[in-house]
């Protein structure tokens, strides 16, 4: 079995193929992300997904099922206990977190927040679990009068800190963000600390692009750190050196804007090289799924189907493309959060094999599993590699 110069994974954020078995123990029994944005949007085109076999894995409106499928198809099981974009990354490159991250349904504990406050030299507003943009619609006039910072929470292991950027600067958001991120450990390790700043004025707040999350570091080497110590360079795309803390990345080329994502892997791939390319295109959690807008979600997808034509034709015989996603967030439901669903699993190459089915596999980490054996940095602790399976001798 030849060993590939180059594996390119794209991470849909917050696109399911069709709800976990367990996904009735999480609230969302009968979520699915593509689905039923397909059947509620009388169908989608998505010729070039397609093609790749998505339609083989969910009934589709408009992307129906095909044999000769130009590459190898699946859907993902999740073997963690959860559903965020932290630990569904995580177990994508070989870690998978048993122990559910903490949660905050009714708010955090009242001594947290004070010892908060104390770090940061600041009063808080909020404190509860809500949308983003209802609680800055809420309390943004008071945090604008009073500089107190907004901070809130969501299903997910989340503690979020909302500030407009003309009272707390990016910079000293950033810096109080990064307070908590030291100070929440231990039973208080949430997953992900994030800055949410907003402009506007009371009416008419709208969040900018300006987000950063600040994870926890993964509790053992991922993929991206076997890469990485064996020579190999690994480059992030997206938020991924947010969710992965900056660990096991050589560089990273930050965007939060899905076209922004696409057109630089396309460029990665142009220049050639050695490695992995890890993208997460975030526009279809953070601005439709979470939202509940089921047309900018339909449309996100199309958009992104639109692009694969470009990207697949500056693949070298090299080279191997995987499209995947580190959780569901079906729009169509009456949750805002994020939903407990199989991902696709979508891989394309000069040298994969078309046509085959590899059915549902038990773990997101079957992916890093498989990314380690081609690059021979492996086995991973975790996951079952299907390396062999898609792969032409040579």
């Amino acid at each position: 079995m030849f060993k590939v110069d180059r594996v390119a994974v794209i991470i849909l954020d917050g696109v399911g193929v069709g709800a976990l078995p367990d996904a009735a123990d999480f609230g969302d029994e009968g979520s699915n992300s593509v689905g039923n944005t397909a059947r509620t949007m009388g169908g989608l085109a998505l010729p070039h997904m397609g093609q790749l076999g998505l339609g083989n894995l969910t009934d589709i409106v408009g992307v129906p099922p095909v044999s000769d499928t130009l590459g190898a198809y699946g859907r993902l099981g999740e073997k963690s206990s959860g559903k965020d974009s932290t630990i569904g990354h995580w177990e994508l490159t070989g870690v998978i977190s048993p122990t559910p991250l903490p949660t905050y349904p009714d708010g955090f504990p009242r001594e947290l927040i004070e010892e908060y406050e104390r770090l940061i030299g600041r009063k808080t507003l909020g404190n509860k679990a809500i949308s983003g943009t209802v609680i800055i619609d809420e309390l943004g006039e008071e945090h604008m009068r009073t500089g107190s910072p907004i901070v809130y929470t969501s299903a997910d292991s989340v503690f979020q800190v909302a500030a407009h950027e003309e009272i707390i600067p990016l910079d000293e958001l950033y810096r109080i963000c990064e307070i908590a991120r030291e100070m929440l450990t231990g039973e208080h390790a949430v997953g992900r600390v994030i800055a949410r700043p907003f402009l506007g004025q009371p009416g008419s707040f709208a969040r900018t692009q300006n987000r950063r999350d600040f994870s926890l570091v993964p509790p053992e080497p991922t993929l991206l750190d076997r890469l990485v110590a064996a020579g190999y360079e690994v480059v992030g795309v997206g938020k991924v050196d947010d969710l992965f803390a900056k660990r096991g990345l050589s560089v990273c080329h930050h965007t939060v804007d899905n076209m922004v994502a696409s057109e630089e892997v396309i460029r990665l791939l142009q220049a050639g090289g050695k490695g992995m390319i890890l993208a997460n295109l975030i526009e279809f959690d953070m601005l439709f799924g979470h939202r509940n807008n089921v047309e900018g979600y339909a449309r996100a997808l199309e958009a992104f189907d639109s692009q694969l034509p470009s990207i697949m034709e500056v693949m070298r015989p090299g080279d191997v493309l995987c499209i995947v996603a580190d959780h569901g967030n079906d729009p169509t439901t009456a949750s805002t959060d994020h939903s407990r669903e199989y991902v696709p699993l979508l891989v394309y190459g000069e040298r994969v094999k078309a046509g085959v089915n590899l059915g549902t596999r038990e773990s997101f980490a079957d992916l890093g599993a498989t990314i380690a054996e081609l690059f021979d940095v492996g086995p991973l602790p975790s996951g079952v590699s299907f390396a062999r399976e898609i792969l032409q001798a040579q």
